[in-house]
């Protein structure tokens, strides 16, 4: 039996095959479609995934959506009348692509996909905590989901136990962490839905001096359950994130969207929402474990991506265990929805822990060199020994090096098969980095990889961390590390395993034996607004429009220098960048 869940229309479309209960694969739109965030039907992300199953839609028994569309729609009907006139015209601009889209579903999936079977919806905070539950390999854990907003809830929690998932608590809209954090993303000059990572990177530099005013934005009880004050907000009218009160409360206009100098007043403002985040989440984990008995905590949501979060919830709450879904924002919900009709509805026997994090696509040798050769690249074809050897060479001659291979990651993480390598112990690597090949800002810092049997040598963290979703400080009195520690002495760690990734794993214990340092610098490859790699094609691309050194791309070594000239705007050209 095959089951297909899928989500879209918001933001971050995806599918997710399940046969007999095997993940087969998963995968994001913006994968295929290079649009970053894409939200539309995701008729890549389903074909790949039917491909990768050897079937096609025919072949599908059921489909699952992830959310309940109506429900949704009834909330949209219902804050745009309680406002109305406000936001009239916000209001007829959407309807038609929310009546076009997610209340037409059965239609547009039998005129764009040809799929005329059974089709279920789960609900979008339901969706994330399957997503965590039932990939986390526990037969009895706490669940708290935390985002912007499903259809009604912006927060739930409840408890997992075998194959039933009991859903005890819910905050509703308006009143959303979530948008919290996307109103001060805006408010602080970036992309809704888009750059809120950019808000945690930048917030180590600054100081928590605005806390007092973010606790007139945000009341926050005991228990870690919260309200708005909603005379500081206005996304309930559509019209914008938030009024100009908070302006006033903050004393400063918005920051330009991606314009303008970063101030120290932008830096604190980060840190302070900062603060507020890890209080209301490390209060939300602890009512959680208390209420239910259970101190295996699941976490999923766009808020689970918050990896300093992650780190507090650890070392403050009374949790034992935490387990992250990879791919915690919408994306996640595919699965979620997935698993849920697999082990929720049809009561299937449940799968160990995510047996993989690498479920999107991948090629075979010779279908990279097919790539290659299509573009007359100049390459050394090496042997598994050799590969590792040169490529810890390249490393240590403080070149930037990109990694492809295998099957792509699941999530919006790189985890070490669509990855650009460099040195964590030279000082100017970040900036090399940074500047000449993510043409991105300078502040944000970069992840390590690490063995995992070395973490606890390294890093303040007594447990794996496989998919870099936890934060923690760098152990003093090691060899430095001062291209993946960030400015507060932190790193946002990835742990790599032999079981995991026996490529990537071995890569890096060659760099160990040869350095002494079991870490190298792990950061996504692509450049600034564009989706993470997906195929030999696109790095190939990514290759050549930046300055990167060198690409180890399946087998295949090729030094930039060696490389025929490319008809391409280098990303350089593209950003306005010398």
């Amino acid at each position: 039996m095959r089951v297909l869940g899928i989500s879209c229309f918001y933001h971050d479309a995806a599918a997710c095959l399940i046969d007999e209960g095997r993940i087969v694969g998963a995968a994001s739109e913006e994968a295929f479609s290079r649009k970053k965030h894409d939200s539309g039907l995701p008729k890549g992300a389903i074909a790949y995934v039917l491909r990768e199953g050897g079937t096609n839609i025919a072949g599908i028994d059921a489909m699952i959506y992830y959310d309940k569309p109506f429900k949704k729609f009834d909330r949209s009907l219902r804050t745009h009348l309680d406002h109305f006139p406000f936001g009239l015209g916000s209001f007829i601009r959407k309807m038609p692509h929310v009546i076009g889209t997610e209340l037409r579903l059965p239609k547009l999936l039998k005129d764009e996909l040809g799929y005329t079977g059974p089709l279920l919806y789960s609900e979008h905070h339901l969706s994330h905590a399957a997503s965590a539950f039932y990939a986390s390999g526990w037969e009895e854990a706490a669940i708290l989901t935390v985002d912007g907003v499903g259809e009604w809830a912006t927060s739930t929690w409840g408890v997992g136990r075998g194959k039933n998932i009991e859903m005890l608590g819910e905050t509703r809209f308006p009143h959303s962490l979530g948008l919290l954090y996307s109103a001060i993303t805006f408010y602080l000059g970036f992309k809704v839905n888009s750059a809120e990572y950019k808000v945690m990177g930048l917030a180590p530099y600054g100081e928590p001096r605005f806390v007092d005013e973010f606790r007139k934005l945000i009341h926050v009880a005991p228990d870690g359950t919260f309200r708005l004050d909603m005379t500081y907000f206005d996304f309930e009218r559509g019209q914008r994130m938030f009024s100009e009160k908070l302006e006033r409360l903050f004393g400063q206009p918005t920051r330009p969207l991606e314009a303008g100098e970063l101030t120290q007043f932008h830096k604190d403002v980060a840190r302070s929402l900062q603060v507020i985040v890890d209080e209301v989440m490390v209060k939300l984990a602890t009512m959680v474990v208390e209420k239910t008995g259970c101190k295996k905590l699941c976490l999923a949501g766009g808020v689970a991506l918050n990896c300093v979060a992650n780190g507090e919830i650890l070392r403050r709450a009374p949790v034992e265990d935490l387990f992250i879904q990879p791919s915690a924002g919408d994306a996640g919900g595919a699965m979620g929805a997935a698993l849920l009709l697999w082990n929720g509805l049809l009561q299937k026997p449940r799968l160990p822990r995510l047996p993989s994090v690498y479920l999107g696509p991948g090629e075979t040798d010779e279908e990279i060199q097919a790539t290659l050769d299509g573009y007359g690249a100049k390459y050394a074809r090496l042997d598994r020994d050799a590969l590792l050897t040169r490529t810890c060479e390249l490393l240590e001659a403080r070149k930037v090096v990109g990694w492809h291979h295998g099957r792509m990651e699941w999530g919006p993480r790189a985890l070490g098969h669509r990855t650009i390598l460099g040195d964590a112990r030279v000082v100017e690597m970040r900036d090399i980095i940074n500047q000449k090949i993510k043409m991105r800002e300078g502040f944000r810092p970069f992840a390590p990889s690490v063995l995992e049997e070395e973490v606890s040598n390294w890093f303040e963290l007594d447990r794996p961390s496989p998919y870099m979703l936890l934060v923690a400080p760098v152990k003093p009195g090691m060899t430095p590390l001062p291209s993946v520690t960030h400015v507060d002495n932190s790193a946002r760690i990835q742990t790599i395993s032999r079981e995991q990734d026996p490529l990537y794993y071995d890569l890096i214990h060659r760099f160990f034996e040869r350095t002494g340092v079991p870490v190298v610098i792990n950061t996504s490859m692509n450049v600034r607004g564009e989706p993470m790699v997906c195929s030999a094609d696109d790095t190939y691309r990514c290759f050549m429009r930046t300055e990167m050194d060198v690409l180890v791309c399946g087998p295949f070594v090729l030094l930039k220098e060696d490389q025929p000239a490319l008809a391409l705007k280098s990303a350089a050209e593209e950003f306005g960048l010398d």
